[in-house]
């Protein structure tokens, strides 16, 4: 007997694949179109069929067989509880490709992406299908015809249903000097936006991974990445338009994917842009601002007057220093694979990233090791010249450097450049006794791997004088 769910889902999917001919190209025979859809039946079967239904199923798609038919098998075992479906699953994987994985997913993904297989036409329709089981605001995401920025099938579900880990949206500040329950080495994501300064607790941020907040009367979105290590600050109005960002449920080479709530378009957390769905085509970038990873003893030093994010949050977690995520930072290993990984680095090693619009087909990565030994670090992307300058507490920031080499710093706010003169360091830019500007550079911190998934073209520098 059919339950109201599958009687609901039943009525959706077969609209989903009524419109699969939308995606057929000028070539395809009406016979072909028939013959995709009857496929695509199938996979609605494995779904949410009987026993014989499945098992038929199961051996029309094996006569049928298409190598882009793994990743759609894969995502049906993501969210199968059957043990015994999911071992029919992976025999017919096994029995099909030739190669044998048995139940490691990621194996099979790497495999997928390794060959690059041309998923069927009928493929978002059948993810979207699948995930409708699991949350019906997964409906919009990968349906319309809009020509993705991204590999559809290296977008994975993280277990979580839409804003399933939830935004902190407009929360509740404190002063400095009530925020008892910070201790000053716990780690903070600091900022100042028009002279207002923000610190943003990662033990808070871990259970969040996103805050929507108004800073000195700008709309922003910061987005923490647990899986890639990233907190990257947003601009939320593009020209006139308020994108209201959330959670998807889903990641890309193991980073967030948010949406919007307008279009339901899903947006690259490192690029700022939408890559799946209506706005995928627009010409969208978001302005990205500057944040540093530091503590909180230190941010307090730095801004007395600071705001911070208060403990009650509205949600009931144990917002304890290092609690989310304890074992998956504690080694180096991965939680979703990503089609190609870099060895020049451990894959969870620090990086600061910079990817200058200007210079946007050289993005740079320099690791925090390095800079460590390094206060004052010099270098240029391009035709851009830089300066990182990194305090004892590990935090770093980059400010455009023009023509001028700097030699001393207090780690504080006083420099001093090879000509003597005396700088003064704030968070948003460097100035001189006579009045000149540095802007700072807007970069973020990252797993290697993540930057590197992100930005496969990349530099790496991780010591004087060694750029890969």
């Amino acid at each position: 007997m059919k339950t109201h769910l599958s009687y609901i889902f039943s009525a959706v999917f077969f609209a989903l694949l009524l419109m699969a001919p939308t995606y057929a190209s000028a070539s395809d025979t009406q016979t072909q179109l028939q013959k995709d859809e009857h496929l695509a039946n199938q996979f609605y079967y494995l779904l949410i069929g009987n026993s014989e239904q499945r098992e038929n199923a199961l051996d029309i798609i094996g006569e049928n067989w298409r190598n882009g038919d793994t990743a759609i098998l894969l995502e049906i075992m993501h969210i199968s509880t059957s043990e015994e479906f999911n071992t029919r699953l992976v025999d017919l994987m096994t029995a099909k490709t030739g190669m044998d994985f048995g139940f490691d997913v990621e194996k099979w993904y790497q495999w997928v992406w390794d060959n690059k297989f041309k998923m069927n036409d009928y493929y978002p329709e059948i993810k979207t299908g699948t995930y409708l089981l699991i949350d019906p605001n997964f409906l919009n995401y990968f349906l319309g015809g809009y020509e993705n920025k991204i590999n559809l099938n290296e977008v994975r579900w993280g277990g979580v249903k839409q804003d399933g880990i939830p935004p902190l949206r407009y929360p509740d500040m404190i002063a400095a000097n009530d925020a008892q329950y910070l201790n000053d080495e716990d780690i903070v994501f600091g900022l100042t936006i028009n002279g207002e300064a923000r610190a943003y607790p990662k033990r808070i941020l871990a259970w969040h991974e996103m805050f929507i907040d108004k800073i000195a009367g700008i709309e922003v979105t910061g987005v923490y990445c647990t899986l890639c290590g990233t907190m990257i600050l947003y601009d939320s109005v593009h020209e006139g338009v308020h994108h209201k960002l959330g959670t998807s449920g889903f990641l890309y080479r193991s980073n967030k994917l948010m949406y919007d709530q307008e279009t339901q378009s899903l947006w690259n957390t490192f690029w700022g842009t939408p890559v799946i769905g209506p706005l995928a085509e627009k010409n969208v970038r978001l302005k990205k601002r500057s944040v540093v990873v530091t503590t909180w003893g230190e941010w307090k030093k730095r801004h007395p007057i600071t705001q911070v994010l208060a403990l009650e949050t509205g949600y009931e977690r144990d917002y304890g220093e290092g609690v989310a995520y304890q074992q998956y930072f504690s080694n180096d290993e991965l939680m979703f694979a990503v089609p190609k990984l870099d060895h020049r680095l451990k894959n969870k090693d620090e990086v600061i990233g910079l990817s200058l619009a200007s210079e946007a087909d050289k993005p740079v990565a320099i690791s925090t090791r390095f800079l460590a030994t390094q206060p004052i670090y010099q270098s240029k992307v391009g035709d851009q010249s830089f300066v990182v300058f990194t305090d004892s507490s590990g935090a770093s920031r980059v400010y455009r450097s023009g023509n001028t080499q700097f030699k001393e710093w207090n780690q504080r706010n006083n420099i001093k450049d090879s000509a003597g003169n005396v700088w003064t360091l704030t968070e948003n830019y460097i100035s001189s006794d006579s009045g000149k500007k540095l802007y700072r550079i807007a970069t973020n911190r990252a797993f290697w791997f993540g930057w590197y998934s992100a930005y496969p073209r990349t530099r790496l520098i991780d010591s004087i004088g060694k750029s890969q």
